[in-house]
């Protein structure tokens, strides 16, 4: 590629919008550090989920279920942070869980709690707190129903029963959840973990990694500069939202809050997606002078769709394990990792069965598909065909980690692109880690769906 042959209005255009990407990304990547980890809340949920679950859970197998008492856990937990940083519920939880004469309870942390609801239990909790034999009205706990841990809890706390509510039914219901959450990562980890020891066996005995011919665009490394910081970056990141927000808040007035941040995500990410899918349009276009839909401009091969689903679930079983044995070490190696995806405590914590449909759609979905289009199906080729097959694989992966602007996430992130890129390039699919994409996210989403009480 030489200079003089590139317009001057195009190198500015490059120029600029990688000026501005790396000031967004930097300022992104450091706010992340400032967001909570959502691995707290998810470990939080799985011990409540537990001990939901306890009357239910067989003599023989509670060993394997419950090595602590979940409360005191989740107490010991919320113990270590400070109070005012906690949110309300946990506030509430942290009171209730805790003995009345515990030293670390201050005298005055009942007033500590904003929300009218939960100060009449905080005053109740007071009183009995002072007067060991007092009798509350149970009345009063019926506003916590709708969250059978915190009212399973009150039971606890001033000895009535719970059996209505907490019944055997919902205990099993309960015991089949942990049951998913704890089994699917272990058989995913397992076959996974069976595959990749067979492919690079494989791999091994042939002396080479059977890569697919790729068929990347005729497009320079400057149209990725624009198509990722021009399109990705300044026009769908910084440009679309103020389109999108705007266009669900006029729509959103008579609609709950829940609804109203789930139509923002999927709004959100549909408008961030036009910008860089009208820059391929056009860069396709000035290639061939038009674009015809039928083509297979980025090799998804729909003429072969059971291939790319068999590929696409091998390569999504075979990266598992690697993706979570990364996310071990950074948790080992960083004690309160900072800097998970907002969208996680989002989708955990919305009850709306409506949005967290929508919230399904865009990340198993609309998510999978944009993102496979630019990273592997633009991206990975063009670098590929520059630097080589293994370089494009790892500058692809280390862009879409970053893009995803979460420092605490990268690491994870990162394998996961190494997965999509070899089982793009060894799949000759587009397809393929499409689908693979949409299962990681998809065994994400089904976790935080499983820790809903």
């Amino acid at each position: 590629m030489i200079l003089k042959n590139i317009s001057k209005t195009k190198l500015f255009l490059a120029l600029i919008s990688l000026v501005i990407t790396f000031f967004l990304w930097q300022q992104g990547l450091r706010d992340s550090l400032r967001r909570p980890s959502v691995s707290f809340d998810i470990s939080q949920k799985e011990k409540e989920i537990v001990e939901l679950a306890s009357q239910s859970i067989p003599a023989n197998l509670k060993k394997f279920f419950i090595t602590n008492n979940p409360v005191y856990e989740i107490n010991n937990e919320l113990s270590k942070v400070s109070f005012n940083e906690l949110t309300e519920r946990n506030k509430l939880i942290r009171i209730i869980s805790s003995e009345s004469n515990e030293d670390k309870i201050e005298k005055n942390i009942f007033k500590k709690i904003k929300y009218t609801n939960y100060n009449i239990i905080t005053n109740e909790i007071e009183k009995k707190s002072n007067n060991k034999f007092y009798k509350p009205n149970s009345d009063k706990f019926d506003l916590f129903k709708d969250d059978r841990f915190v009212y399973h809890l009150l039971s606890k706390k001033f000895d009535f029963d719970d059996s209505s509510l907490i019944t055997k039914s919902f205990s099993r219901k309960m015991f089949l959840k942990i049951l998913a959450i704890r089994l699917i990562p272990l058989l995913t980890i397992l076959i996974g973990s069976i595959l990749a020891l067979k492919i690079l066996w494989k791999s091994i005995s042939l002396k080479k990694f059977g890569w697919k011919e790729i068929e990347p665009l005729d497009l320079e490394l400057i149209d990725m500069v624009l198509l990722i910081a021009g399109g990705f970056v300044v026009l769908g990141e910084v440009v679309s939202p103020l389109f999108s927000i705007s266009l669900v808040e006029i729509f959103s007035k008579n609609i709950s809050n829940e609804l109203s941040q789930s139509l923002k995500i999927f709004f959100g990410y549909l408008f961030m997606a036009i910008p860089p899918l009208l820059i391929v349009y056009y860069q396709i276009k000035s290639l061939n002078g038009e674009f015809t839909f039928k083509k297979d401009y980025f090799q998804f091969k729909f003429s072969s769709i059971k291939g790319a689903i068999i590929d696409g679930i091998k390569g999504w079983l075979t990266i598992v394990p690697f993706v979570l044995l990364i996310s071990l070490i950074m948790n080992s190696l960083v004690d309160n990792q900072n800097g998970s995806n907002p969208l996680l405590e989002i989708v955990l914590n919305n009850k709306n069965n409506f949005s967290f449909f929508i919230l399904f759609v865009t990340t198993t979905l609309l998510a999978p598909f944009f993102e496979e289009i630019i990273f592997r199906g633009i991206l990975l080729p063009t670098l590929s065909r520059d630097f080589g097959i293994i370089w494009g694989i790892i500058v692809s992966a280390f862009i879409f980690a970053l893009a995803h602007l979460s420092l605490g996430e990268m690491p994870p992130l990162f394998v996961l692109g190494l997965g999509l890129g070899i089982t793009r390039i060894a799949s000759g699919s587009l397809l393929a880690s499409v689908i693979m994409h949409s299962l990681w996210n998809g065994l994400t989403f089904l976790n935080l769906f499983l820790l809903r009480t």
